[in-house]
């Protein structure tokens, strides 16, 4: 399937999750729709602290969604609302405000820039419930194997 959009950076242009999509306010209408039937999702427009590449400034899984730190509180409810999704305002990569540049996350496991802090790490494992518990044991090792080989 081929978009003809001028906003071409699609990834820039929206976050989404199983349920939701918010995409750019400028986004065609026809690519809305496009995106609503082939994901099957329910499309908002919107911005993220008054950005309107929502895709770069936030993050949505089905667990919540990080955003922009400097989304005001009325904002922050608002798009809970409208998304049905716990929202939290927060960081990667020792304070950068380009959320998906820096953290790629579903529903099990998130991976994050290297120069993400601790404090980071954890509202992101909190707002996207990853408790860090690791079941399966190939992931143990898998684990265990990474850290290996960045010591």
């Amino acid at each position: 399937m081929r978009i003809e959009e001028r906003l071409s950076a699609l990834g820039n242009t929206m976050a989404c999750n199983d349920y939701v999509a918010l995409v750019h306010p400028d986004l065609d209408k026809e690519t809305a729709e496009l995106v609503s039937d082939v994901l099957n999702v329910d499309v908002f427009r919107g911005v993220v602290a008054n950005q309107s590449l929502v895709g770069t400034y936030c993050v949505l899984t089905n667990q919540g969604g990080l955003v922009h730190p400097r989304v005001t509180v009325d904002e922050l409810d608002q798009l809970s609302s409208l998304l049905q999704l716990p929202l939290t305002a927060g960081t990667v990569n020792r304070g950068s405000p380009l959320i998906a540049a820096g953290l790629v996350v579903n529903d099990w496991a998130g991976f994050c820039g290297l120069e993400t802090t601790s404090t980071e790490i954890q509202v992101i494992e909190s707002i996207f419930k990853l408790d860090g518990e690791m079941n399966i044991p190939v992931v143990g090792s898998a684990h265990d194997a990474l850290v290996e080989s960045l010591s």
